[in-house]
Order: structure tokens, then C-alpha cells, then sequence
């Protein structure tokens, strides 16, 4: 784990993933949704929002994963203290609060025809929006630490006490009475025609391979600040120095 901690051998890797996980992840992604939209017949009940699932169901579990990456990244930081944990969080925390949002407007716009309203303080759909609320007060907290240069153990621990959002989504459809539908994909199992299912799996693949670019991405963008910050700082304390040294003589 600790082999990719120093940050110019990353960088090296990552410059060699983003750019293909990117390009890969829209032609997957516009390949999918093209598959599903066109193939998919429309739904018994629902008619054609159904095709709705092709982007709502992938923005779901990506919304769940990305904060399930921040927790898993905070307790390395924690634990290891390894040195790009907390860079790794912070790359995931924007696309992470994307998804989140993306699931939910796009829940939104599903239930209206299928529910009668564009929103319910369902289980479900109540704990996906405080999971969006967790990711903005994450995203606000660590770039108040980064401007600071406070620790970003505070942050991790935030990361570690939001995961305990993420099984009461995935298990609130069971839990409460709930407008939302049960799980239609379980362990092993799928309730999901596989006229619906296929194109659902390349359409969360190609979504996957999207997320993983802009982090790699971000992870970049992040370490080259941090680098010109670095640089900015051991340029103004020679200049201190050299003036120092000067009034002195």
C-alpha cells in the first residue's frame, strides 16, 4: 500500500489511467444508455420512464460508493496515516456529491409519473439526500482545512461517522414502509428482465470507469497545488532569508 505513497510515482501511473478511464468511460456510457434507450421495450407499468433506471440506478450506487471510498481512504489515513489517504478522499468528494444529486433529481423526475410526486420524505430518498448534505458539509470542511493548512484528521473522522449513512440507504427500503421500491438487484440474484438488466450493467460499468478518471484527475490537480504551494512557500522563505542576511550586513 505504501508503495504509491510517494506522490511522483503516482502521479507517473496516473497520468497513464486518467485520460483512458475518461475517453473509456463516455464511449461505454453513451454506448449504454443508446443500447438501453432504443432496446429496452417500455415497462408494463411505468411505460417509458422506466429507461430513467439507465442513469438513476449507476448515480445511485456511485453516490454510495464514493462516500464508502472517503471511508475506507479516512480509516487508511487514520490507521497508516498514509500520505495520499486524505488526497484520495477529497478527489472522490465531487464526483461523489455529483452522483448523489444526479440520483436524486433524476429519482425526482421518475417518481412523478410513477408515484404522482416529484418527492415523498420516503426512507429511501430522505437518507440519499442527507448522504448529498454529508458530501457539501465534507467538501466545505476540507477545503476550509486545506486554506489553513489544519489537519486533515478532522475531515477523516467526518468520513468514518458519514459511512453510517450508507447501509441505512441501502437498507431503508426494509426497514420502513417505503413508497420506494425493494432492492431489484440482491447477491446473486436479479429481479430485473435482462432486456433491462445488460444494458444497466454497461451503462454502471461505463459510469464506474468515468468516476475513476475524475479522480484520478482531481488527485492530480490536487497534488499540483499542493507542489506549487510548496514551492511558493520555499521561494518566499530564501527571500526572507536573503533579506535578513542583508540587514544584518
Amino acid at each position: 500500500m505504501h508503495g504509491y505513497a510517494n506522490p511522483a510515482r503516482f502521479l507517473k501511473i496516473a497520468r497513464w489511467f486518467t485520460m483512458p478511464l475518461l475517453v473509456g468511460g463516455l464511449l461505454v456510457t453513451a454506448a449504454a444508455l443508446v443500447w438501453g434507450w432504443t432496446s429496452a421495450p417500455p415497462d408494463r407499468l411505468m411505460g417509458d420512464s422506466v429507461k430513467i433506471l439507465f442513469i438513476h440506478l449507476p448515480a445511485a450506487w456511485l453516490g454510495m460508493g464514493g462516500w464508502t471510498a472517503i471511508a475506507i481512504a479516512s480509516l487508511v489515513e487514520l490507521v497508516w496515516r498514509h500520505p495520499l489517504a486524505a488526497i484520495s478522499a477529497r478527489a472522490v468528494a465531487v464526483p461523489g456529491a455529483v452522483f448523489a444529486f444526479l440520483c436524486l433529481v433524476t429519482g425526482s423526475i421518475w417518481g412523478r409519473p410513477t408515484w404522482g410526486t416529484w418527492w415523498v420524505w420516503d426512507g429511501r430518498l430522505t437518507s440519499m439526500l442527507v448522504l448529498l448534505f454529508l458530501y457539501l458539509g465534507y467538501i466545505a470542511l476540507t477545503n476550509a482545512l486545506a486554506r489553513e493548512g489544519s489537519s486533515s484528521r478532522i475531515a477523516a473522522i467526518f468520513g468514518l461517522v458519514g459511512a453510517i449513512n450508507v447501509p441505512i440507504i441501502n437498507r431503508s427500503v426494509v426497514w420502513w414502509n417505503s413508497l420506494h421500491q425493494p432492492a431489484s438487484i440482491t447477491m446473486g440474484n436479479s429481479a430485473i428482465d435482462p432486456v433491462y438488466l445488460y444494458p444497466l450493467l454497461a451503462s454502471v460499468l461505463g459510469f464506474s470507469l468515468l468516476f475513476g478518471g475524475v479522480v484520478f484527475a482531481r488527485m492530480r490537480a490536487i497534488l499540483a497545488d499542493a507542489q506549487a504551494e510548496a514551492r511558493l512557500r520555499r521561494k518566499a522563505q530564501k527571500a526572507e532569508l536573503a533579506q535578513t542576511a542583508r540587514g544584518d550586513a
